[in-house]
């Protein structure tokens, strides 16, 4: 893509805890928020692993282009009691105090870029099928790629073709996006993370 994919700051991610317990659930979870919250382009979303002494599971945080599409949201995300168990944003929570806590730990993990893996982030409707290594960069936020057992200085070779599975989960690892690949058959790559047991977006089509 053109334009950069910089990383909205602190006051733009939002954390929200629905009570989900696997990344699976994590993922619909999303879907579902972007269905019903209109989420705008630019828009990255996260799920995260949550252990605490209160909660085990999963959150998702989204990072929005600016603090006012934040602000504007936030009173949207509130509003589904239906689905919202906790939320917060900073300075800002809502819900139990687990789920609010839950969330919190959720965006600022993403909004510190530290952690969180990637479900919905800009130029991931170009992943399907099988895409070279020089697109899969120059067309998506992803920042960085890794051949798992391979490691090397400059990555994998641009040419080099990425069989996507339609499900590609790329993490926060030092600031950038991160995809691990594998070796996989007929000399390609694939994402490390195997879909379970189908593409979550299949769902959602």
């Amino acid at each position: 893509m053109s334009a950069p994919h910089g990383a909205p700051g602190v006051h733009s991610v939002i954390g929200v805890d629905a009570g989900t317990a696997s990344l699976r659930e994590a993922d619909h979870l999303i879907h579902d928020l972007v269905a019903r919250l209109g989420l705008p382009q630019g828009t990255i979303a996260c799920t995260h692993l949550i252990r605490t002494d209160e909660r085990r599971g999963t959150a998702v945080s989204f990072a929005l282009p600016d603090a006012p599409t934040a602000d504007s949201m936030w009173s949207r995300v509130v509003e589904l009691e239906d689905l919202v168990m906790g939320a917060a944003v900073a300075g800002r929570s809502y819900g139990t105090e687990p789920a609010a806590h839950a969330a919190m730990l959720a965006a600022e993990e993403h909004a510190h870029r530290r952690g969180g893996r990637g479900v919905l982030y800009p130029g991931v409707d170009h992943l399907a099928g099988t895409v070279t290594v020089a697109d899969l960069l120059a067309l998506t936020a992803i920042g960085r790629l890794t051949v798992v057992g391979a490691p090397t200085a400059d990555g994998p070779e641009p040419a080099a073709p990425v069989l996507t599975r339609d499900h590609v989960r790329p993490e926060w690892r030092d600031g950038q996006l991160t995809l691990a690949l594998v070796p996989a058959a007929g000399g390609t790559l694939a994402p490390f993370e195997v879909p379970n047991p189908t593409p979550c977006c299949a769902d959602h089509a």
